[in-house]
């Protein structure tokens, strides 16, 4: 093919790097008016960790690599100094980074410049790159670890940073995770690389799972690696993507996508030319599920704190007296990609300070800080019955649009926050998805209801996990595994709008399947509810008409409830 004529085949962002290379860009990089920036100068910017967009083109976010969740406290305290000084709104990120918003136009190169001293860098935490390569907060000194991967990720972070080979020339972002544990805070499978401790023999390793994203698990690779063989399988993936990797259609770039199209075996084949050697099959997977309490103890027989954050959200006060007390009582700082902040080496069980919300088992996405959010999902975690969700320890992923950066389809109840005109007035509403397997990558979860409206987010959530209390199950994944996976999602969306129209909560036990007896357990514990539509055929038409007598609200439409307090949307 013609160079021309491929140039013209390339998505943008490739034509663009075609042209000029990101690591050519940064040579200008400090004489940029930043107040006129074009397209090219807005891709190119990601690499080095800025992000704008043309139609918000004066507000700027900047992102820290934060390797592995640690951090020093002394980079605490500096961050918080920089956040203090400007003004700036900080949040935790789903992988375990730091990001800072409402940075103005006149102090980007300024701010830039301060965070990448310190030891700090952004390099690189945007764009077509290797994000920040994240593990369990608890790598190297929880109870369950069996490898520490610390200095993996190091290994990997050093190799990539500033190579001015793969800086910004990925043919898209990969995410890579890795855990020597066997029971981590959260699940690694939306990961594009995940290396998971494993077992073979009497020899602990890690098996390798390739292809996972924000809406998919990561497939088996049927590979085993060694500790001392994951940087070298590492630096062979790389140049694979890197040569191999689709460069066209930018919506089918993800390496997803190139499994889909040649195969994981051809996939494999390709790392397997860049490894150098054949690789071993795979061991036994080392993961359990395991729930985490505020203070957990350590190998060292010390004990870790959780300090739950509101949804992500730090201010600079918070940073510093956490700082303070790492110093003053020589713990350190660490950031979980549960997006909260965690001391370990605490001498007894202790809470230092109170947080300020429930949110050790919710991720959430950046909400309005987010120019693709919907609305503002930190603000709109009220919808939410906090106290069920914390004393179940359920895990709950929330994003504000299907990107999914809240990782929702990873989660055991998942939540993508939109807007709906269908029951009413213009609203903000929910998504509901559950049913994942995600502790051992078995399964996503499975879309509940296409639109709950915020309103009624709260009851129906609280209906939810009732269901879970009735089954009597450990925790709720494995309440999903057993129960709600048995049943189609029509059928559970129909059982919770006759158990919502009723205000009951029955039992669900699965003691058949198919949808004869999924139809003859709906007429026989809801005789007396009135399904709208006829459900002798199939589920989606009655669910449809269920949702929209049950959620319509003051608006176009004859049936609504009572007026209901707006709330200003994004």
């Amino acid at each position: 093919m013609q160079t021309q004529e491929l140039e013209q085949k390339l998505n943008k962002r490739e034509r663009y790097k075609a042209r000029l290379r990101p690591i050519d860009y940064f040579k200008e990089f400090e004489e940029l008016d930043f107040e006129s920036l074009g397209e090219g100068d807005r891709f190119f910017l990601q690499d080095f960790g800025i992000f704008t967009t043309d139609f918000l083109e004066d507000e700027f976010t900047m992102r820290l690599r934060v390797p592995a969740g640690r951090i020093t406290n002394e980079q605490f305290a500096y961050i918080a100094d920089i956040v203090e000084e400007y003004d700036l709104t900080l949040i935790t990120t789903a992988r375990g980074g730091l990001q800072l918003h409402n940075i103005d136009v006149d102090d980007v190169l300024e701010i830039w410049k301060k965070l990448n001293s310190h030891s700090l860098t952004t390099w690189q935490s945007f764009g077509d790159n290797i994000r920040n390569i994240v593990t369990d907060v608890f790598d190297g000194c929880g109870k369950y670890n069996k490898i520490e991967t610390y200095p993996i990720v190091m290994q990997m972070q050093e190799y990539i940073l500033k190579n001015p080979r793969y800086v910004g020339m990925l043919p898209r972002r990969v995410s890579i995770g890795i855990s020597g544990n066997t029971a981590s805070v959260t699940s690694f499978f939306a990961n594009d690389l995940y290396f998971a401790l494993a077992k073979k023999g009497d020899v602990y390793g890690f098996n390798v799972y390739m292809g996972g994203k924000n809406t998919e698990i990561a497939q088996d690779a049927d590979i085993f690696l060694l500790e001392t063989e994951v940087f070298d399988f590492f630096k062979a993936f790389v140049e694979a993507f890197y040569l191999h990797g689709s460069r066209f259609s930018r919506s089918k770039t993800r390496l997803f996508y190139l499994i889909e199209d040649i195969g994981i075996d051809a996939l494999k084949a390709h790392v397997e030319k860049e490894y150098g050697k054949p690789f071993e099959s795979s061991g036994e997977l080392q993961l359990d599920k395991k729930l985490f309490s505020q203070n957990e103890k350590l190998k060292d027989g010390t004990y870790s704190y959780c300090y739950q954050t509101d949804f992500a959200r730090l201010n600079a006060d918070e940073m510093k007296e956490i700082s303070k007390f790492a110093s003053d009582n020589d713990v350190e700082i660490r950031i979980g990609v549960d997006q909260n902040i965690y001391l370990l080496g605490l001498k007894d069980a202790s809470t230092p300070f109170a947080s300020p919300k429930e949110s050790s088992t919710i991720v959430t996405c950046a909400g309005s800080l987010c120019p693709y959010s919907f609305w503002s999902i930190k603000n709109e975690t009220q919808y939410l019955p906090l106290s069920k969700i914390a004393q179940h320890g359920i895990t709950i992923g929330f994003s504000g649009c299907i990107k999914g950066c809240g990782r929702h389809r990873h989660t055991d109840i998942g939540l993508v926050g939109l807007k709906t005109n269908n029951f009413g007035d213009t609203d903000g509403g929910a998504r509901i998805f559950i049913g994942a397997v995600h502790t051992t990558g078995q399964s996503v979860g499975r879309m509940l209801f296409s639109m709950v409206p915020l309103v009624h987010l709260h009851e129906t959530l609280e209906l939810i996990i009732k269901l879970y209390e009735l089954s009597a199950y450990s925790n709720f994944e494995e309440f999903s595994d057993a129960i709600l996976n048995k049943f189609s999602e029509e059928f559970l969306a129909l059982w919770v709008l006759a158990n919502l129209t009723t205000k009951k909560a029955i039992k669900l036990e699965p003691k058949g399947s198919g949808f004869e007896y999924e139809k003859n357990l709906l007429k026989t514990n809801f005789a007396d509810v009135d399904f709208l539509e006829p459900i002798d055929e199939e589920f989606s038409h009655s669910v449809s008409a269920m949702a929209k007598k049950l959620w319509t609200v003051e608006g176009e439409d004859p049936t609504y409830k009572p007026k209901i307090n707006r709330v200003n949307f994004r």
